[in-house]
């Protein structure tokens, strides 16, 4: 639930504060006094809408998603939307995006004024109609989840077998392909880090004259040696750093020479080729490593088309198994459903009848296997499709909707927002509408704009929203006030006796 929300700036309010409790919230006033524009800054301070308030926040109870949003819970979630030069979100003093903080909320807060369809979706209905067949019958659950995994099971076998009998209409092809490349690649017979050594012994062997003509001319130094060490003994100094030195000398060069004999036997022409085809591998694949791993891939696809038969076999054993278990599976779920479908239609048709509406008719039809089955609900009112009938009857038809839900509902929903659902309606209308909203009040918190006394006085909490000059205001009002406001509501701004009699009767009902 919203605990708590603060206003900041907005057209005609300069500063409210809301403190907020369970079940159904009302808010009454003038024509013209903010009601809307209260309800609309509740909902921007989720990322609902956006506006020009400078500060709008809401502290709610809400469990956040740590993992999805990054943010982390406190024990009061605080949303909040500022606009100065831009509009900024924030949960927590977190900033995020206005999508991301939106859709952190669309989990627990609904705002009911348009044509949402959603409640009408066939997974919703679905829920709502195996929920009473759980709560007179138990096992459906279970049902559901296992057809669910044979269901999973037999998609994944029926997608395994698609590709195989893809496959197999090319299959000759691809089988020739596969062993063009790897004998193209065996021919060759490339191996790791080969190429790197060619390459060394390649560029030796470009120096080689060079460098063998270079030793022999600076061998010459060792003529020299003894001179050197003489001339050092003369000079009482140890010659050993000097023997170190030459002898590490002679090392290399000896090194170097027996290198150069070791390639004597080398064909040049030879180490050119394979270099080249080596190259050409490389050009291809990226690299020799990636081209011996090309060949590994062609070689376990190559055994693999070879055994496509056996493979095919077996999943089409698997395949016949699992669509047999998937429509027993679904017809079982089909026959607990049908049993349950008129006194689903039956219930919700009383809750129509209470709205004062016509009754509505729900048909069951079979359609491809998806995850809850096979069944697709569909609602008409009156023979009428929903996307024709009016919004003040959408909105009362979803209103039983949720109702029926709401029986079985085990937690709190979270939050619903409604603005003005009672409008245009009759004192009996409205009276039935708020009867399902107190029901629902139970299981969410609704905040409900109304021009009806008697909405007005089903409401746990009652705001009265109105104007001090040209500023904005609201308060909460105790049992006394609220009999003066809904007197207001039946009467004008002239209050008779009589409505405030009818004003207190109706709250004392409630």
């Amino acid at each position: 639930m919203i605990e708590r929300f603060y206003l900041k700036d907005y057209l005609s309010f300069k500063e409210t504060e809301l403190n907020l409790e369970s079940g159904l919230v009302v808010f009454t006033g003038p024509s013209g006094s903010g009601k809307s524009i209260l309800m609309e800054s509740i909902l921007a301070s989720v990322g609902g809408c956006s506006c020009d308030a400078a500060l709008c926040e809401s502290s709610v109870t809400w469990e956040i998603d740590e993992e999805s949003c990054g943010i982390e819970n406190d024990e009061i979630n605080v949303f909040k939307h500022i606009k100065k030069e831009k509009s900024r979100y924030f949960i927590n003093n977190q900033s995020l995006s206005r999508k991301s903080i939106s859709s952190v909320a669309s989990k627990y807060l609904r705002h009911l004024s348009l044509k949402d369809f959603s409640d009408f979706e066939n997974a919703n209905l679905l829920s709502i109609l195996d929920e009473r067949v759980e709560a007179k019958k138990k096992g459906i659950h279970t049902l559901k989840e296992k057809f669910k995994d044979v269901y999973t099971e037999f998609t994944w076998v029926d997608h395994e077998l698609k590709i195989i009998e893809d496959e197999e209409k090319k299959i000759v092809e691809l089988k020739e392909f596969a062993a063009f490349e790897i004998k193209k690649i065996e021919d060759i017979n490339p191996k790791e880090g080969e190429d790197e050594e060619l390459l060394t012994i390649k560029k030796e062997l470009s120096k080689k004259e060079k460098i063998l003509e270079s030793i022999e001319e600076a061998s010459g130094i060792f003529n020299y040696e003894h001179l050197v060490s003489g001339a050092l003994e003369s000079l009482d100094i140890e010659s050993s750093f000097f023997d170190d030195a030459m002898n590490e000398l002679r090392a290399i060069f000896d090194g170097a020479q027996e290198r150069f004999d070791a390639l004597e036997d080398v064909d040049v022409e030879e180490v050119l080729n394979r270099i080249e085809e080596l190259s050409g591998l490389k050009r291809r694949y990226g690299s020799i490593e990636e081209a011996i791993e090309y060949k590994e891939q062609k070689k376990q696809e190559l055994a693999k088309y070879e055994n496509i038969e056996i493979e095919k076999h077996d999943l089409q054993q698997k395949y016949e198994r699992l669509s047999k278990e998937v429509q027993e599976l679904a017809d079982e779920l089909s026959k607990l459903r049908e049993a349950e479908l008129k006194s689903f239609e039956s219930d919700l048709n009383v809750y129509l009848n209470n709205l004062y509406l016509r009754d509505a008719k729900i048909t069951m039809k079979k359609t491809s296997y998806m995850k809850l089955g096979q069944d697709e609900l569909t609602i008409e009112l009156n023979s009428t499709k929903l996307e024709k009938i009016s919004t003040g009857e959408f909105n009362r038809l979803r209103l039983a909707i949720l109702a029926l839900k709401s029986e079985h509902m085990s937690k709190n929903g979270g939050v619903l927002m409604l603005d003005e659902i009672d409008a245009n309606l009759s004192g009996e209308e409205s009276m039935s509408v708020a009867k399902v909203l107190k029901q629902l009040s139970k299981h969410f918190q609704i905040f409900v704009i109304s021009h009806q006394p008697q909405l007005t006085s089903m409401g746990d909490q009652h705001f009265l929203v109105y104007k001090d000059g040209n500023i904005s205001k609201t308060k909460e009002l105790n049992f006394k006030q609220r009999v003066d406001e809904i007197a207001r509501i039946i009467s004008g701004e002239n209050i008779s006796n009589e409505a405030k009699k009818f004003a207190k009767e109706l709250l004392e009902a409630s």
